[in-house]
């Protein structure tokens, strides 16, 4: 078995407070099966994480989120992120209210609209104007949550498809009609957008402080005017891909494999542009496309993995978390999960638990 992230650790630096300076600590829950997903989630909880999230990637983001609403019981559940554009918005909008329902009000719709690629070659759906196409989307999902009990018309507009409900009236008594809507963004107009419609953002895996504060922060405030709304309307959450080892250059080495594997995707390049790792990011795009996942692996310098990712010792990782403090609300862990064997994830995954135990508050329902 791979024993990076697996020894002990030692913390010697004091822990961010959550509840007193507004930080809150969450997980994204990970297993090779779906009872390990669940202990996960389970050990998560019990160690004090707030929210939950669920990705969808190799899993589907619901299927995922009812299971652990049903095993975990106070925290927050959360999809971070489904993909918008492949179901319909009907859909959409049942499932969110199913799970509110499931979860006894502690569901948060997450929502990203994904990449051409995976939209387009993996499942068939359009993606031309994802900022407008998204709008027009969470628009009509809450429209339904908010009227389908009624049996009322529904009408609108996907892209170039008309959308028109008649004839149905969703029979049950509603639990809500108004799910939280949580939207993915890391480029300028979805920012904008979350700011001007979103209850939440939800930041890319790899990012750093200074990005948030420079790039995504002045974005999501022009969205807030233009929506009439306040920075309170909007919850920041951060996404952290975190891996906790005493030996910090293993730590970078595990990084390095998820820092590549977003590094490869051309729509997140800006991201890298802006923290001068461009000429690297293009590198490991050309490995990519001669197939040389090794090689992609190597181009990935400690310096990205450093800026980018919640990478190194204890004192280290709880100095990263630290920095987020006066600029996001919640900051969301993640287990290194891309080009990486499942027992180096598992291990960094217990790491993390340990690290949400020493920095978590007593809480109570979320």
């Amino acid at each position: 078995m791979n024993d990076m992230c697996s020894r002990p650790l030692q913390y010697r630096s004091p822990m961010i407070q959550r509840e007193g300076h507004g930080l809150q600590l969450a997980y994204g829950p990970w297993g090779e099966t779906f009872d390990e997903l669940l202990t996960s989630a389970r050990d998560a909880q019990a160690a004090g994480a707030r929210s939950l999230w669920t990705a969808e990637f190799d899993r589907s983001g619901f299927v995922q989120a009812a299971a652990v609403a049903n095993v975990a019981s106070d925290a927050r559940i959360g999809t971070g992120i489904a993909l918008a554009f492949v179901r319909s918005p009907l859909i959409t909008a049942l499932t969110a209210l199913d799970m509110h329902d499931l979860s006894h009000g502690r569901f948060v719709l997450g929502l990203g609209t994904g990449v051409r690629r995976l939209n387009e070659r993996w499942h068939g759906v359009e993606f031309d104007h994802p900022v407008d196409r998204l709008r027009t989307t969470i628009a009509l999902i809450r429209e339904i949550m908010a009227t389908s009990h009624r049996g009322e018309s529904i009408i609108g507009t996907v892209g170039d498809r008309d959308i028109e409900i008649r004839g149905f009236r969703r029979p049950h008594p509603p639990p809500t009609t108004q799910v939280p809507v949580y939207l993915g963004a890391t480029g300028p107009a979805m920012t904008k957008l979350t700011g001007e419609i979103g209850d939440g953002l939800i930041t890319l895996e790899v990012g750093s402080p200074a990005y948030l504060r420079d790039h995504i922060l002045p974005n999501l405030h022009t969205g807030i005017s233009l929506g009439g709304r306040d920075r309170t309307d909007v919850e920041i959450v951060v996404s952290g891909c975190c891996i906790v080892d005493d030996d910090a250059a293993k730590a970078y080495r595990i990084g390095a494999s998820v820092v590549a594997f977003y590094a490869s995707v051309k729509t997140y390049e800006p991201l890298f542009e802006a923290h001068d790792f461009g000429r690297e990011c293009r590198l490991i795009q050309q490995r990519r496309k001669a197939g040389d996942v090794p090689g992609m692996i190597a181009a990935c310098t400690d310096e990205m993995v450093h800026a980018l990712t919640l990478a190194g010792t204890p004192d280290d990782v709880i100095t990263s978390i630290a920095q987020y403090e006066g600029i996001a609300d919640e900051i969301k862990l993640t287990p290194p999960t891309h080009l990486v064997h499942p027992d180096t994830t598992r291990a960094c995954q217990r790491a993390i638990m340990e690290l949400i135990a020493f920095g978590a508050e007593p809480r109570g329902r979320a």
